[in-house]
């Protein structure tokens, strides 16, 4: 009788002992099988992100390449600033076009049409022309855009890049402040009312 019941004992303690180990080795492939997919998709994650990555290099070279100027509008762009710095000290009136007075937006685009570049009359309307461009990529002749004391948040002044400092943001403006025509550094009044720029000449 103690036999049996012994045997009977490690009869059981084997089936449990077998389920034991089934059960280990069930988890164990079901963690190596989580383990695979976690470095499957990271794999892909990384491989995407070096795609990206190419992309988005492929796409800012292509940028660079197509903001490149001819030699002919490096030129008209010296003598354009020559223009612009002749109206230094004409006075700022609200709406005025030139060339006896001007107010911002009516200075650049005044500026401008001289060199047969039809731009609106508004500072507002200029930031939708040309193209967008970054401000450490600023060149001479870009149009930096400013909010002003009445303007909110919205764009309320203009002025054309006289010089940038693309390693450090900074540049040099002239525009038709309240003052009147004159040229300015991005600092004071102005570094918290930047809002961005355009690039009307583009090659």
């Amino acid at each position: 009788m103690k036999l049996r019941v012994l045997l009977l004992i490690l009869a059981i303690s084997g089936i449990s002992l077998t389920q034991t180990a089934d059960a280990a080795s069930k988890a164990r492939k079901a963690h190596q099988q989580a383990h695979s997919e976690q470095l499957a998709n990271a794999k892909i994650g990384m491989d995407k992100t070096v795609i990206a990555n190419m992309v988005k290099g492929d796409l800012v070279s292509k940028e660079s390449q197509k903001m490149e100027l001819t030699k002919e509008s490096e030129a008209m762009i010296k003598d354009l600033m020559g223009e612009a710095h002749k109206y230094i000290g004409r006075p700022y009136r609200h709406g005025a076009k030139g060339p006896s007075a001007f107010d911002c937006s009516g200075f650049t685009s005044y500026i401008y049409r001289q060199f047969g570049y039809s731009i609106s009359p508004s500072s507002r309307a200029q930031y939708t022309e040309g193209v967008n461009v970054s401000r450490n990529d600023l060149r001479t002749g870009d149009l930096v855009f400013f909010t002003s004391r009445n303007s909110g948040k919205n764009v309320g002044h203009v002025g054309i890049v006289v010089s940038a400092d693309n390693a450090t943001g900074n540049f040099k403006f002239i525009h038709a402040s309240i003052k009147g025509v004159k040229v300015s550094d991005f600092e004071g009044y102005y570094l918290g009312r930047y809002i961005g720029a355009r690039r009307i000449i583009t090659e």
